[in-house]
């Protein structure tokens, strides 16, 4: 019989004191525990139990505290028991009695429809017998009637009629016996009918009284068959009735049956009540202490594990086995449940015994089946008491946002120091290129040859050049507040195609557009935004071959938390992009162009953020790219 389940955090608050006093009150804990088991569904997380102690006949070594506490509780089982085997006797008693005297009662039942269908059956067969033996006998006496009658010769012997005549004594004689002798109408029948059979005996007679007594003794007889059909329909009447007052007493006996064996339930289950009342008190007590602390280490969202003097799991949370979902109770750590780097993680953290709480460093994991980055765990082991034997706690905190935060934070400072050396930077250029600018304007007037010409347009390609450098490096780094007003989005992607007209129209591009029927109307920047949609048109015309078909399309979604988003879609039938590409297209100075600043893509995700939009992208080499932008509404 299990006990009830032990938590884990009572053996932490154990190890926690195991210095004096508190290691006496750990080692008793954990003398208890002889099995540590955990139950973890990933799905959901209830209060689940993280110890299980084995039935106490098992690992029970003679005198000690464990086969006291045995001896105990079967002195205590055995008087809670006996009034249920007590009550369960007297039920069979009453279920045997109620069967024995109910089986009874249908034999009496089918025995008294038996005998008066036999009854009735007899009386019936005799009326048959008499109308036969009746009607013979008449036949025969008025046969030989006849042939007197008619002066023919009569025969020395009278064969028929005498054998009619004895057929039809003997049959009176079974008119003589109970219960037709007791009956009027029988004994009236018998009488009429031992009259007429005397009448056939003397020719004489016959012909002067045979018809008459026939003719009553007939009339009896069909008198007689008709009230036996009748009589049928009383007998099963009387049977139905015999059966109905049958199953009426059965009913009854059950009904007495039930009201007795509820009140041997009844009283059963009050002495059993009185007897467990007292321990089931106590017991609750500690099941609601133990479930109060299931559920804090439960719903911890660091993961948790103990680990005994064997490097074996003994118990674990729900977030450790989202971790390592391989893992079971009583596995050895050096078992191959998890990734690499999660096992190494696992042995790194306790690869020794600890003498004290300590932080064990911080680790990166790869992406769990639920999770798609990577993972990052703060690391800590403390030590733990497990069955008198030297353990540990492994605790795991994951810190994958706030590492995420933390490099996005140095992230920022980095591109916030970039950007102001690259603003001063770009201040300083400014004003010398302006002067360079004008040098070679005026160079131009001067040189007539071809030679010179080239030269000078080189120098002044790389002007413009450096100026587009200069302007996209002031606007990303100086991050322009938006104007928001309320803005169309068709129209304002008409106004970006107006504004890229000239590179449309320069490689021949089919503008396809797929508008949603209904208008998305948001509070955005619209300069900004027209900068974002002509730069993302021009790169994939820029990707797209010539006489090419460049798409756009919108719609209406919603995202976390129900909110509504407009979706932008811009697909090309370019050259794609390979996933390298793709990891760090939207990286600062990073350009597949041969002249390009890197910093167009950047500055459109700045914006698109600045919006709290977001904007992903959808591409593989040889198959086009698809910018997908989402602009709350």
């Amino acid at each position: 019989m299990d006990e009830e389940p032990k938590t884990k955090t009572e053996d932490a608050n154990g190890a926690g004191n195991s210095n004096g006093a508190g290691d006496s009150r750990a080692s008793d804990r954990q003398v208890e525990a002889n099995e540590i088991r955990a139950v973890v569904d990933p799905a959901d997380e209830p209060t689940r139990v993280v110890y299980r102690r084995q039935d106490t006949q098992q690992n029970v070594e003679p005198g000690d505290a464990a086969r006291d506490a045995f001896r105990g509780w079967n002195q205590q089982l055995a008087p809670a028991i006996m009034p249920l085997i007590i009550g369960f006797l007297i039920l069979l008693i009453l279920i045997s009695i109620l069967g024995i005297v109910s089986a009874r009662r249908m034999d009496q039942v089918g025995h008294d429809v038996l005998d008066l269908e036999q009854q009735h059956a007899a009386k019936f067969s005799l009326l048959l017998k008499l109308r036969l033996a009746v009607t013979k006998l008449n036949n025969e006496a008025r046969a030989r009637a006849e042939s007197d009658s008619r002066g023919g010769l009569r025969p020395p012997l009278a064969v028929p009629l005498k054998n009619a005549g004895q057929e039809m004594n003997q049959l009176l004689s079974e008119l003589q016996r109970p219960p037709l002798a007791s009956d009027e109408t029988w004994q009236r029948f018998r009488a009429d009918l031992q009259s007429y059979v005397e009448v056939t005996e003397d020719l004489r007679r016959y012909s002067l009284e045979g018809f008459d007594k026939f003719k009553v003794v007939d009339t009896e007889l069909n008198t007689m068959l008709d009230q036996s059909g009748q009589e049928q329909n009383e007998v099963f009447q009387r049977s139905e009735a015999i059966e109905h007052e049958a199953a009426r007493l059965i009913r009854l006996w059950n009904l007495v049956v039930l009201i007795v064996g509820a009140m041997v339930a009844a009283g059963t289950i009050w002495e059993v009540q009185r007897r467990f009342s007292a321990a089931a008190r106590s017991i609750e007590e500690a099941r609601r202490e133990r479930g109060f602390a299931n559920q804090l280490l439960e719903g911890m969202v660091s993961a948790v594990a103990a680990i005994d003097e064997n490097d074996r799991i003994r118990s674990a949370n729900a977030a450790f086995f989202r971790i390592f979902p391989g893992a079971s109770i009583g596995a050895s750590i050096h078992e191959k449940f998890a990734a690499i780097e999660a096992m190494r993680m696992l042995e790194a953290a306790s690869a020794s015994h600890v003498d004290r709480a300590m932080y064990r460093g911080r680790w990166m994991c790869p992406p769990a089946a639920d999770v798609e980055a990577e993972q990052s765990f703060d690391v800590y082991s403390s030590p733990l008491a497990i069955n008198g034997e030297r353990g540990q706690i492994l605790t795991l905190v994951d810190v994958t946002e706030a590492a995420e935060a933390e490099r996005g934070m140095r992230r920022q400072e980095s591109l916030a120091a970039v950007g102001q050396a690259t603003a001063q930077v770009a201040h300083e250029i400014r004003n010398p290129l302006g002067s360079i600018r004008l040098g070679v304007a005026m160079l131009r007037d001067n040189v007539k040859d071809a030679e010179g010409l080239n030269t000078i347009e080189l120098v002044e390609r790389g002007i413009r050049h450096l100026n587009k450098l200069v302007v996209d490096v002031a606007q990303f780094s100086r991050r322009k507040a938006l104007e928001t007003s309320e803005v169309d989005l068709h129209e304002l992607l008409d106004h970006s195609l107006d504004l890229a007209a000239d590179k449309i129209n320069e490689k021949a591009t089919t503008i396809q557009k797929h508008y949603a029927p209904e208008v998305s109307i948001g509070k955005w920047d619209f300069d900004q935004l027209s900068q974002v949609f002509v730069n993302l048109i021009a790169n994939a015309i820029d990707a797209s071959p010539n006489d090419s078909l460049l798409t756009i399309s919108t719609s209406t979604i919603k995202l976390n938390d129900a909110k509504q988003f407009a979706r932008v879609s811009i697909a090309d039938q370019g050259s794609g992009m390979d996933q390298a590409t793709r990891e760090r297209i939207f990286e600062p100075f990073f350009s597949t162009k041969k002249r390009g600043t890197g910093l167009g893509l950047a500055i459109v995700k700045q914006i698109i953020e600045q919006h709290d939009g977001e904007i992903n992208l959808e591409s593989e080499a040889g198959k086009g790219t698809k910018f997908i932008i989402d602009l709350p509404l």
